[in-house]
């Protein structure tokens, strides 16, 4: 048989974690351990690797119920390689290091097993109940698989250039950075988008990191809102507006 579909074939690495293509990964779960993935996301396998679902701790399932953040995980354990993949979103390793990370739980795709993660929450600028949003703070030493709908922008923030972006297409950023929840009209007119611009909510970020952004203020399909709601007509991410302290931990 000969085809173009060849040029396809599957990638050859020694490494633990390689982007077979910008929309699947290709984890060698020999001699490296276990990994986290999201649940359903397995395309393909090689070897004796068997998939087990990951049981939430009681902290985990209270915080899910509290927020609607958190991770839908299954084990994954063997000799052999698995293939990951979610939607036909781009896949991007990043290297977790001591300062950790915070990701909107809807792009994580798989983690390494010794990472560790929790509900925080980010704080409205204006201390309003209902406003604000949950995010998974990433933290230990592994990889984590994250996931954008396009190729994304990674934005530098320093001390004396912050950044700005729309709450809804924000996928992670540095966990040593400031960040606040913030609309540009005055307090009266909070829940207003601003006029007819069509922008409502975003993230302020400061200090000395990165932010991870997308070209698409949608969620993946599975979580999209159809219709109206608060989400679609104010874009105050995925959870709505939630009004809890920056640095507020769920466990």
């Amino acid at each position: 048989m000969q085809s173009p579909l060849f040029a396809y074939s599957e990638a050859q690495s020694q490494e633990r974690y390689t982007v077979q293509n910008p929309q699947m990964l290709r984890v060698a779960l020999q001699g490296h351990g276990d990994i986290l993935a999201r649940k359903g996301a397995m395309v393909a396998y090689q070897g004796l690797v068997e998939f087990d679902g990951e049981i939430q701790t009681s902290g985990q399932r209270r915080a899910r119920a509290h927020t609607g953040e958190g991770l839908d995980l299954m084990r994954c354990h063997g000799q052999g390689t698995v293939y990951l993949a979610n939607l036909a979103q781009y896949i991007h390793v990043v290297e977790v290091e001591q300062d950790g990370l915070t990701v909107d739980s809807s792009y994580v795709l798989a983690l390494d097993s010794s990472l560790s993660h929790q509900v925080v929450a980010v704080d409205s600028q204006y201390g309003i109940s209902g406003s604000g949003k949950y995010q998974l703070n990433i933290t230990g030493r592994g990889k984590v698989a994250l996931m954008t709908s396009g190729q994304p922008l990674m934005l530098q923030v320093t001390p004396d250039k912050y950044v700005n972006a729309d709450a809804d297409a924000v996928v992670a950023w540095s966990n040593g950075l400031r960040v606040q929840m913030q609309a540009q009209t005055h307090s009266s007119g909070v829940w207003r988008r601003r006029g007819n611009t069509g922008e409502g909510w975003e993230l302020s970020f400061m200090g000395q990191g990165y932010a991870l952004v997308q070209p698409s203020e949608l969620l993946p399909p599975q979580n999209a809102v159809i219709g109206g709601g608060l989400r679609a007509q104010y874009g105050m991410g995925q959870q709505g507006a939630h009004g809890q302290n920056q640095g507020n931990v769920w466990s």
